[in-house]
C-alpha cells in the first residue's frame, strides 16, 4: 500500500526522534511527519508551477497549525473549531520562516507555502522544535529550489548547565529560553529570552546549540539521499545584463552625488531623482523595462552605500560604526494614564503606556500548553503615518505580534511577582516616527513608562539593534551599532539585544545571508552591550528611579489568602454576599481557587480596608475575645439584640449584658441599626454570645 514509506531515526536532546516520509500527503512538493516520544508534527512544502503576473518579490507563507485535539481539548467560542492563530502559532510560524527564507534562491517568485500541523502533543515535549526540523526535512526532499538543510533546537541553562530542548521541569528552572536555528556551517536565527545572562553564557549556548545543529543536518543528508526528489531547474528572475551595464554606466556619478549627503529627505530626493533619469533616459531604448531598470539601480545603489560603510566607516547618516543616534526621552505626558513613557532615538520615537487591573483582568489563553492565562502583557501597534505612508489603520500583523512578543520577553524577566505586586500589566508600544529599531524603541519606552507607573521593577531594561555588513569576496565585515532603516534594508543581519546594567534579557537576530560564525557573533554581542549601557544612561538621567507613587487613577490593590474552604461563604449563594460588599464599598473584589482575595478601589482607601475587614470577617471562623464594630440588625426585647460580625453570620448581646444596671427590655439600651462595638464571650451550639462594650453614639 505505501510501498515509498521510508523511517528514519536519530537522537537528539536525549530523546529517540522518528521522521516518517512516502506514507502520507502525496500530492505535496515535500511531506515528512517527525515524532518524538507522544508529540507528532506533520509538514507539508508546496510550490506554485508558476510566478503571478508581475510578481516582484518572493511569496512564502509558513503556518504553524494549533489542532486542539492534539492535547485532547475541543476549541472553546461558539463554532467550536479553531479559528484565527493565537499569538504562540504566529510567533512559531515566524520562528520557522526566517532560517527558510534566506536559502532560497535570489529571482524565486513563485508561490511557496510551509504548513506545520500539531498533530500530537506531550505537554513535555514542545512540538516547535520539530516543526522548525519538519520543515526543513520537507523542504530537502522536495524538488523546490533550496540551499538547506537547516536544524532546530531549544537550548535551556539548568544549574549553570546547557540542556537540548529542556523538558517542563527544566524550563521552570531554566534562566534561559533559546530558539536557534542554522546550517552546518552558520548560524541563521536566534530568539531567546533571559534572566539577565552573561555575553559569555549567551555565546556558549548559541554555539553549544549550534554543535546538535550540525548533526541534524547530516541525519537529513542521510533523508535526502535516500528519498529527496531531483531540485527543479528554474527560469530565475534577473536583470539583463545589457540594462544593467547601461544603467550602471550612466547613473553611477549622479548616484554617488546623491547619496554624498547625510539628509535622509535630502537623499531620498536625489534618488527619486537620479531614478526619474533613468528611466527618461532609457524609455525608448528599453520599452517595457522599468521594472529591470530599477531593479539595477536598487542594486547599484546598494553596493554604493555597503562599499561607504564597509570600505571607509562611513555611515549614510554620518555615524560611526558604534555610534548610537541622539536620545531624549519623556514621562508622564499623558495625565490620566497610570504610566507613560516616551523614548526618541534619532528619527525613531515610541510612546508606551503601562495600564494597571486586577489579575482577574489577566489575559486568558487557549493553547496547547498549560498556561491558561498571561498577567504581563505587551503590544505594539506602528500605523502608517509612522513612516510617512498614506495608509488606514489595519488589525496587528505577523510583523506587530512579533515585535511586541520581544518586547513582552525583554521586559518579562525584571517584573515583579505576583505577591510582590498583584497587578495585572498591559503595556501598548505606539510607534510615532519609524526609521529603525522601533522594537527596541519599545522595549526602552516601556521601560520608561513601568517606572513612571511605580511598578517596581527589579532594573531597567534598554535595546538596541545591531547591523552587518559582510563581503563575501575580501571576507570585510562591518557591525554597526543602532541601525536605522536604510543599513537595516540593504545589510545583511538584524541583531536585537535588549537587557539590564547586569545582563541580556532577551536577544533575536534575523540573517539575509547564509549565516554568520563565532567571531561575528561575539563582536556584534560585545559592541551591542556597549550600545545597550549608553542608552541605559540616557534613559535613567530622564527617570533615576521608580517613582514612589502611583497615578492616582490607577487601582490601589490589596491581597491576602484565606482558608479556601471559606470561598463559597464570601461569595454566598449565587454571589449574594460578595455583590453586597462590592455595592457597599465600591470595591472589585477577585478571589481565586487557592484562596487569594484580591480588592482594588480606585482612590478610596478607607472602602478598600473596609472590604477587606468584611471579607475577614466571613473567613475568619470567631473566636473567644475577638471584637467587632457592628450594626444592630433584630432585637427580642425581653431577650438580646442580635448583630452581624460577618454577612450570614450573627451572635447575640443577651440583655444582662448589656448595662450594669437591672434594665426590662432591651430597647431602654439599643434600637435596630444602632452602631455598637462588641466582643465575643462564649461560642455553642446554640450561636454565639456577645458582650456589649460600648454603643457608638451618632
Amino acid at each position: 500500500m505505501t510501498p515509498n514509506y521510508k523511517e528514519f531515526k536519530t537522537v537528539i536532546g536525549g530523546r529517540e526522534v522518528t521522521v516518517e516520509t512516502g506514507k502520507y500527503c502525496e500530492q505535496t512538493s515535500g511531506s515528512c511527519i517527525v515524532r518524538c516520544g507522544e508529540t507528532v508534527v506533520m509538514v507539508n512544502v508546496t510550490m506554485s508551477p508558476t510566478a503571478k503576473e508581475g510578481q516582484d518579490f518572493f511569496p512564502l507563507t509558513v503556518d504553524y497549525q494549533e489542532k486542539m485535539y492534539s492535547v485532547g481539548k475541543i476549541p472553546g467560542g461558539f463554532t467550536k473549531r479553531e479559528g484565527r492563530a493565537s499569538d504562540k502559532a504566529i510567533l512559531t510560524s515566524r520562528l520557522i520562516d526566517r532560517p527558510l527564507r534566506p536559502l532560497f534562491p535570489k529571482g524565486l517568485f513563485n508561490d511557496v507555502v510551509v504548513v506545520a500541523t500539531a498533530l500530537s502533543v506531550d505537554p513535555d515535549i514542545a512540538p516547535e522544535p520539530f516543526a522548525m526540523l519538519g520543515s526543513s526535512i520537507a523542504l530537502s526532499v522536495s524538488d523546490i529550489p533550496w540551499a538547506g538543510p537547516t536544524g532546530s533546537v531549544v537550548v535551556g541553562l539548568v544549574d549553570g548547565k546547557y540542556v537540548i530542548n529542556p523538558d517542563l521541569k527544566q524550563k521552570e528552572k531554566s534562566t534561559l529560553h533559546l530558539n536557534l536555528a542554522g546550517t552546518k556551517d552558520a548560524i541563521m536565527m536566534v530568539e531567546a529570552g533571559s534572566k539577565e545572562i552573561s555575553d559569555d553564557e549567551m555565546v556558549g549556548a548559541i554555539l553549544f546549540g549550534h554543535e546538535e545543529i550540525k548533526k541534524q543536518c547530516a541525519f537529513q543528508e542521510e533523508i535526502v539521499a535516500a528519498v529527496g526528489k531531483p531540485k527543479l531547474e528554474m527560469d530565475l528572475y534577473h536583470v539583463p545584463e545589457d540594462i544593467d551595464a547601461a544603467v550602471r554606466e550612466y547613473a553611477s556619478d549622479m548616484l554617488d552625488k546623491a547619496l554624498d549627503t547625510f539628509d535622509r529627505h535630502e537623499r531620498q530626493e536625489g534618488q527619486d531623482a537620479v531614478e526619474k533619469a533613468v528611466l527618461e533616459h532609457f524609455a525608448e531604448i528599453y520599452p517595457g523595462k522599468e521594472r529591470e531598470m530599477k531593479d539595477s539601480l536598487y542594486y547599484l545603489t546598494k553596493e554604493k552605500v555597503r562599499r561607504k560603510i564597509i570600505d571607509k566607516g562611513i555611515r549614510p547618516d554620518g555615524r560611526t560604526l558604534t555610534e548610537v543616534r541622539p536620545i531624549w526621552c519623556e514621562h508622564g505626558i499623558l495625565p490620566r494614564v497610570h504610566g507613560t513613557g516616551l523614548f526618541t532615538r534619532g528619527q525613531t520615537q515610541v510612546m508606551t503606556t503601562c495600564t494597571l487591573a486586577m489579575l482577574g483582568d489577566a489575559q486568558k489563553l487557549e493553547g496547547l500548553d498549560d498556561e491558561d492565562t498571561k498577567r504581563y502583557m505587551h503590544q505594539y501597534n506602528m500605523p502608517g503615518y509612522a513612516s510617512g505612508e498614506a495608509r488606514g489603520i489595519r488589525s496587528p500583523g505577523r510583523r506587530e505580534i512579533g515585535h511586541g512578543a520581544l518586547a513582552e520577553r525583554a521586559l518579562a524577566q525584571v517584573i515583579p511577582s505576583e505577591e510582590e505586586f498583584p497587578y495585572a500589566i498591559r503595556m501598548v508600544s505606539e510607534v510615532l516616527s519609524s526609521n529603525g529599531s522601533t522594537s527596541m524603541g519599545s522595549v526602552c519606552g516601556s521601560t520608561l513608562a513601568l517606572m513612571d507607573a511605580g511598578v517596581p521593577i527589579k532594573a531597567p531594561v534598554a535595546g538596541v539593534a545591531m547591523g552587518l555588513i559582510k563581503d563575501t569576496e575580501t571576507g570585510k565585515v562591518a557591525v554597526m551599532t543602532d541601525i536605522q532603516g536604510l543599513e537595516d534594508f540593504l545589510g545583511d543581519m538584524d541583531f536585537k539585544v535588549a537587557g539590564t546594567e547586569k545582563g541580556i534579557t532577551a536577544i533575536q537576530m534575523d540573517i539575509k545571508i547564509k549565516g554568520i560564525d563565532e567571531a561575528i557573533l561575539r563582536k556584534a554581542i560585545a559592541q551591542a552591550n556597549d550600545g545597550r549601557r549608553h542608552i541605559l544612561g540616557k534613559m535613567l538621567e530622564c527617570l533615576p528611579k521608580v517613582n514612589d507613587h502611583m497615578s492616582k487613577y490607577a487601582p490601589e490593590i490589596i491581597s491576602f489568602k484565606i482558608n479556601p474552604e471559606k470561598i463559597r461563604e464570601v461569595i454566598g449563594s449565587g454571589g449574594k454576599v460578595i455583590n453586597k460588599i462590592i455595592d457597599e464599598t465600591g470595591t472589585k473584589i477577585d478571589i481565586t481557587d487557592d484562596g487569594v482575595v484580591s480588592i482594588a478601589a480606585v482612590a478610596n482607601h478607607e472602602m478598600l480596608e473596609r472590604a477587606k475587614a468584611i471579607v475577614l470577617s466571613i473567613a475568619k471562623d470567631p473566636e473567644v475575645g475577638d471584637r467587632y464594630l457592628t450594626e444592630v440588625v433584630r432585637i427580642l426585647p425581653r431577650t438580646g439584640a442580635f448583630c452581624e460580625l460577618a454577612p450570614g453570620k450573627d451572635g447575640m448581646i443577651h440583655i444582662s449584658k448589656m448595662s450594669d444596671k437591672r434594665i426590662e427590655s432591651v430597647e431602654e439600651v439599643l434600637a435596630i441599626g444602632d452602631k455598637v462595638k462588641v466582643e465575643v464571650i462564649k461560642i455553642g451550639e446554640k450561636g454565639i454570645d456577645l458582650k456589649l462594650l460600648e454603643k457608638i453614639e451618632g
